[in-house]
């Protein structure tokens, strides 16, 4: 039985990463909305309460019944969760004189508390609160505290019960790892022992047992997530599996072949399906970009219909579902906001069941699993690509000599952040045509009026935030000349300095 850490969530921004912190420390954890505690689950082994907009205070604030879990397992309460505990209990909370936003240090620590274990002297960390812990429930008392923040933290006296007003999972609190160590290890007995390696080792004994000698069909993008999906399941019922990977003609410059390659090379029972035709007669002439990824979803969905009915004994649909896709699925009230499944709105009919052996990881730990399952590194490493390929980076109605231009503008940037030793560097790049812009420029004698390209490179670790690429004039400069040179069609190329927010990574 794996045990774990159940995380509450009360609307936060920084719940996932808690988790990210947790799971960095070979911990596994599970976030769930605040009232959905899995009350008798002998795997858990201790709980967080997480941040939230909202003041105790506040009419619609969240609250979690405290008597499920207070006095039966550990507790920590991190801003929000600290505060709701301490109001609960009889504390008082109330707005601060002075906010507190952004680096604060640690004037003193109680160094018998074993939340602080391990601590230094004036350890900075990162508050972000409006409202503060102005006096302790009786059988509590204060363990840390800054300039500003008395109750900076607090423990009960009796039993397993921590609240801290500052966030350790943030960077900025530079021992927030240390104290969650010590949460984890010290208070809550965990063994740690959440690696890839055992991930991919139970995850096969699963998926064994589930599937039985069931055949099972997945659709495969080329992505990170879906490439490592199916090589876990190939691990477990090899040739029971059967890949359908789906060519919309809008992919990278010799993707399709190069990713068959690599699927035959993994020992994939891959089916290439070309359905390019199909998908540039229906975007014919459509230009407004929601209505190019309606057409795009629409056309996959049956065109990988069509293939998989050709596998009649198929019982099981696997996907390269991630649980960042499941978090997001659903907002703290449990309800369906948006559907997670990477092959959405297969038709009924099909009658599958789903297989989703990436569910519970990730993206960093579906790289780690890649790793541990043998897989390359560049296609552990593959920037994400939009499912709908270069269409949404064709600002215009889509045709293949666009679809060319694009392609061939965008495997000269790529391949030189390869070249330079870039591509790792950046979470995401690539190429826009501006199809529905002319340039004038002027090319030997002639004038010539052409397309722009925009070059888009990006930083981030999620993808919720993202910063442009500081890529040096040096290397932009060379790759502008040689597009402009050997690419017919464009005569200027440009490069995004926007972030997200305001602007998407994506332009379309």
């Amino acid at each position: 039985m794996q045990e774990k850490i159940i995380i509450l969530d009360f609307g936060s921004q920084t719940t996932q990463l808690i988790a990210r912190r947790l799971r960095e420390l070979d911990t596994f954890c599970e976030i769930l909305p605040y009232n959905k505690f899995p009350v008798g689950d002998p795997s858990v082994i201790g709980v967080i309460l997480a941040g939230s907009p909202y003041s105790v205070y506040d009419p619609e604030a969240f609250k979690v019944d405290l008597g499920l879990f207070l006095g039966h397992i550990p507790v920590l309460g991190i801003c929000y969760g600290a505060q709701f505990i301490s109001h609960t209990l009889g504390g008082r909370v109330e707005p601060a004189d002075s906010r507190e936003y952004g680096r604060a240090n640690l004037t003193t620590i109680d160094q018998q508390c074993p939340l602080f274990h391990g601590f230094e002297p004036n350890s900075q960390v990162w508050m972000s609160h409006g409202d503060t812990i102005t006096a302790l429930p009786d059988g509590f008392h204060v363990v840390a505290s800054t300039a500003n923040v008395h109750f900076a933290a607090y423990q009960a006296d009796d039993k397993p019960v921590y609240g801290v007003q500052f966030h350790p999972e943030v960077a900025h609190s530079l021992q927030g790892t240390q104290l969650l160590k010590n949460f984890v290890v010290d208070i809550c007995g965990g063994h740690q022992d959440w690696s890839p390696k055992n991930f991919v080792e139970a995850t096969v004994q699963e998926l064994r047992e589930q599937i039985g000698q069931d055949r099972v069909i997945l659709g495969l993008s080329g992505g990170v997530d879906s490439s490592v999906a199916a090589v876990l399941l190939n691990r477990a019922i090899g040739r029971q599996l059967t890949c359908i990977f789906v060519d919309h003609g809008m992919l990278r410059k010799n993707e399709f072949q190069n990713v068959m390659h690599d699927y035959e090379c993994l020992g994939l029972n891959v089916i290439g399906v070309d359905a390019s035709d199909k998908f540039f007669a229906d975007l014919d002439g459509v230009t407004e970009p929601e209505r190019k990824r309606k057409i795009i979803g629409r056309d996959f969905i049956e065109v990988f219909d069509a293939e998989a009915r050709k596998i009649t004994d198929a019982r099981w649909l696997a996907q390269g579902t991630i649980y960042p896709d499941r978090i997001e699925s659903l907002n703290i009230t449990g309800k369906v906001i948006k559907s997670h499944h990477n092959v959405g709105g297969l038709p009924e009919e099909m009658n599958l069941r789903l297989c989703e052996p990436l569910k519970w990881l990730f993206k960093d730990e579906v790289r780690r699993v890649g790793r541990q399952l043998g897989m390359p590194e560049y296609l552990i490493t593959r920037h994400p690509f939009p499912g709908p390929g270069l269409a949404v980076r064709i600002l215009g109605a889509i045709t293949r000599e666009k679809v060319r231009i694009l392609q061939e503008a965008d495997d000269i940037f790529i391949q030189g952040l390869r070249d330079q030793g870039l591509y790792d560097q950046v979470w995401q790049a690539g190429a826009i045509l501006l199809s529905e812009v002319r340039s004038v420029g002027v090319m030997g004698d002639e004038r010539t009026y052409e397309n722009p390209i925009a070059l888009r490179a990006v930083t981030s670790s999620d993808a919720m935030t993202a910063d442009w690429a500081r890529l040096s004039y040096d290397f932009l400069a060379r790759v502008s000349n040689d597009i402009i040179n050997k690419v017919r069609g464009v005569n200027r190329v440009c490069y995004d300095i926007s972030s997200k927010p305001p602007a998407t990574i994506e332009w379309e």
